[in-house]
């Protein structure tokens, strides 16, 4: 039988004693803007300086988020002794040198995912971070969502019985561009970096790193990766994991147990819903809706709460997305696009 209700998931919430820390954003594209307004609007954290390639840019994106400072350059950024902390939206190819220069600067770094385009690469910056004695995350916004801090708890007290299988897909048609990002191999193009990177590090949380790593697909005309499906195998327990720029796909998600099922309802890595499912056909299910009204984009104020508040606490890492987890996603996406052939 299924528990008539689910327990209630501990929250990132603001004004919980965490600092309200200085941010200063490296970049001034989409995600930034989204991130800036989640943060201004869900936390007690203080947004005060953007850089961006081009001064104007950081002026114009400066004034539109209300934001006291656009500076003329990254290195003015770094320098800023009033910022605590860098958020690098920068493209990925860009993330393993900004990094290492807002490392050395004595800044706490919160890195766009991927953290870098290879596991040798984030190695380095956590390397970089640990002597340094700052503070580094990968944005992985999901990990700090109410749903997944329910999810866990489901997990961890057996509602699902023994886990045996992830299943998950994430695909948007982003390859109609040809000048886009993510086709060029030079900027960490691919789908396994950019979207692979969410079905793969919802496995990574349930069943850890994997033993066997098998994967097809196919490739663009310029070589990175276009689809793929990854199966991971962890000794008994095998998931499954799809991606593609190519088409839009339900980007559902599914961990199945001995004893019941989750089903996390697409977009699986925004904020959205979870539903239980027993292995009785007749047995109805219990359905959780996040109920904090923090939906869609604005769901990236969570890390940043979390963030502050790990910062409080004196830590280098993220427990929920420890910094040898990150490495290791990198790694099992490293064997994917080597298995596929992807430049």
């Amino acid at each position: 039988m299924l528990p008539r209700s689910l327990p209630e998931p501990e929250l990132f919430l603001p004004e919980r004693g965490e600092p309200a820390l200085r941010w200063g954003v490296l970049g001034a594209g989409w995600i930034a803007g989204f991130f800036v307004a989640a943060v201004q609007k869900h936390t007690a954290q203080k947004v005060v300086a953007v850089a961006a390639r081009a001064q104007a840019k950081a002026e114009s994106f400066a004034e539109a988020h209300s934001i006291p400072t656009g500076h003329s350059s990254v290195d003015a950024l770094l320098d800023d002794p009033g910022v605590d902390v860098i958020y690098v939206a920068a493209p990925q190819s860009e993330h393993l040198s900004l990094g290492l220069r807002a490392i050395a600067a004595g800044k706490h770094v919160l890195m766009e995912k991927p953290l870098a385009t290879s596991a040798a690469d984030a190695q380095q910056l956590v390397d970089a971070a640990r002597a340094a004695g700052v503070f580094l995350m990968e944005a992985m916004w999901t990990r700090y969502l109410p749903q997944t801090r329910m999810i866990r708890r489901v997990i961890d007290e057996g509602i699902l019985g023994d886990v045996r299988s992830v299943i998950a897909d994430h695909g948007q048609p982003l390859a109609d561009d040809p000048g886009h990002r993510l086709l060029r191999p030079g900027t960490g193009g691919g789908a396994l970096l950019d979207l692979g990177i969410y079905p793969i590090q919802l496995d990574s949380m349930v069943l850890g790193e994997p033993t066997s790593i098998t994967a097809v697909g196919s490739l663009t005309p310029s070589g990175v990766d276009a689809t793929s499906t990854v199966v991971l195998g962890h000794g008994e327990e095998q998931s499954t994991l799809m991606t593609s720029i190519l088409t839009r796909t339900p980007t559902v998600a599914s961990i199945c147990g001995t004893t019941a099922r989750i089903d996390i309802e697409g977009p699986f890595h925004i904020p959205t819903a979870i539903t239980l499912r027993s292995h009785d056909l007749f047995e109805e299910p219990v359905v959780w809706r996040d109920p904090t009204g923090v939906g869609l984009m604005d769901g990236l104020a969570w890390e940043a709460t979390a963030l502050a508040r790990y910062v409080g606490e004196g830590r280098a890492e993220s427990p929920l997305h420890t910094h040898a987890e990150t490495v290791s996603i990198l790694a099992t996406i490293d064997e994917a696009r080597r298995q596929l052939g992807a430049r």
